[in-house]
């Protein structure tokens, strides 16, 4: 099957609004997930050390925000920790690598020598 520019327009506009959805997903489970674990009762230990300049620095940014120091650690701790997660969970694609990538998934290569021996080894 060849690809066409409309096609690819059409598939690069499928991609885009599937990402929009994927996004607001993450966004919503993140607000619910967020939610939870701010509002939850707190069971879970953490235990830190830190200097006594980075303590004072963490209790007045505490008082600043009108939260505790657990609060505030938690709190900043936890948004840092999903941002983390979500740059690794994300792949983002240039319009380029975007058509490559579905050109391949339109006419997938035909499998190599290797590819049909590890294959049989199931």
């Amino acid at each position: 099957m060849d690809i066409g520019a409309g096609d690819c327009d059409l598939a690069g506009e499928f991609i885009r609004m599937w990402q929009i959805d994927v996004q607001l997903r993450i966004d919503s489970q993140k607000a619910s997930t967020m939610s939870a674990a701010t509002h939850s009762p707190d069971t879970a230990r953490i235990n830190l050390r830190t200097s006594p300049e980075a303590k004072a620095l963490i209790e007045r940014a505490a008082a600043l925000m009108g939260t505790t120091v657990s609060g505030f650690m938690v709190q900043n701790a936890y948004e840092a920790a999903q941002r983390l997660v979500s740059q690794h969970e994300t792949i983002t694609l240039s319009d380029r690598d975007r058509d490559v990538f579905l050109a391949a998934l339109e006419n997938p290569p035909e499998p190599t020598e290797a590819l049909r021996r590890l294959m049989a080894r199931r």
